[in-house]
């Protein structure tokens, strides 16, 4: 027996009947051999991490432009902050840590630079809408290695697909409860760690915190963290124990996260606070966009075959996408800002 065989083994023994065993993926749609040492979503996340897409999220804005702060957080590390969240939360459940950690890092592939500013460009500019959970998929299905993508396992790829929203409509979940761990998980992480930045950034204060939502949560972020998580683990446990497939909030700590989303995104999000960063980004990404639109010569050779494939407004959004905030502004300069000449 290999050591891939012994951990889905293990798996059996250790994970509850509803969590996803490696042993019973639906696979890839391109068939390979099996890793002798890895179970198949251990070689999702492998392949996720080593990725060009993964690395670009360390210049990629989370909620802050450019602060020169280092204690901000940036898409990277959103990222890693959710696959902790998540692995938490699935091993008090009962569920399959590695399939958990393959969607965690790999949710966030497809944002645009300068958080939902790009995504709100590039969703005008598309036809058929853009949305960053969709082009997560298309990024390691289609863009990374050359066009090759990273041929994923279908669970994984549901999972980075589902992961996105607050609704609760059966049709916008992910399959598995691995999935679905990750997609609350990204709720929990960024909800507090933005009040935590914007708290360092003296554009709020724990004071300005909704008081019935602190009251249910906790005061710090440590304690809402602590409540959400074990929260969750409890309830969903007990929903499993009825034989519901899903994951469970109690009441009151379902409507406090909620409550304390619509406060975040009233006051930060789309508050006027940060509403000068946002409309220069957007300008400058969509200058960018209108560019390269009517530049297709300069895209590179990957983007000029999908422009022939797939049309120059899918190609030109593909590159925008997948730009870092740093990239963006530099070819920003280059294009559009003059070069100091001395005569």
């Amino acid at each position: 027996m290999n050591v891939r065989e012994k951990m889905e083994g293990f798996e059996r023994l250790t994970l509850v009947s509803q969590a996803k065993f490696s042993s019973e993926t639906l696979g890839r749609k391109r068939e390979e051999e099996n890793d002798s040492m890895r179970t198949c979503f251990m070689v999702d996340r492998d392949r996720i991490i080593h990725s060009k897409s993964f690395r670009r999220l360390k210049h990629k804005t989370q909620v802050y432009i450019k602060t020169f702060g280092d204690h901000y957080r940036t898409r990277l590390t959103h990222t890693l902050e959710v696959s902790q969240i998540a692995r938490t939360i699935g091993l008090g459940i009962g569920l399959n840590e590695q399939l958990i950690e393959a969607i965690a890092v790999g949710h966030d592939l497809g944002h645009a630079a300068f958080a939902h500013n790009g995504e709100e460009v590039l969703n005008k500019f598309l036809d058929e809408g853009f949305r960053h959970n969709e082009q997560s998929v298309r990024v390691v299905e289609k863009l990374e290695k050359n066009g090759k993508g990273l041929n994923l396992t279908e669970e994984v790829i549901d999972g980075i697909l589902h992961h996105s929203g607050l609704s609760n409509n059966s049709n916008n979940k992910a399959k598995t409860l691995e999935g679905r761990v990750v997609r609350v998980s990204d709720k929990i992480a960024y909800l507090n760690h933005d009040i935590d930045d914007s708290i360092r950034a003296g554009l709020l204060s724990e004071d300005l915190l909704p008081k019935e939502v602190i009251k249910v949560l906790g005061k710090t972020h440590s304690q809402r963290i602590d409540t959400l998580v074990k929260d969750v683990v409890i309830n969903t446990t007990k929903t499993l124990n009825n034989n519901e497939f899903d994951i469970a909030f109690s009441q009151e700590v379902w409507e406090a996260m909620t409550e304390l989303r619509r406060f975040m995104f009233k006051n930060v999000y789309l508050g006027d606070i940060l509403k000068v960063e946002r409309n220069k980004a957007k300008f400058v990404l969509e200058n960018l966009i209108e560019y390269y639109y009517t530049h297709e010569d300069e895209l590179p050779g990957i983007y000029k075959e999908i422009a022939k494939e797939e049309g120059l407004k899918r190609a030109v959004a593909d590159y925008i996408s997948g730009m870092s905030d740093d990239y963006c502004l530099n070819t920003f300069n280059s294009i559009f800002v003059p070069k100091l000449v001395i005569y």
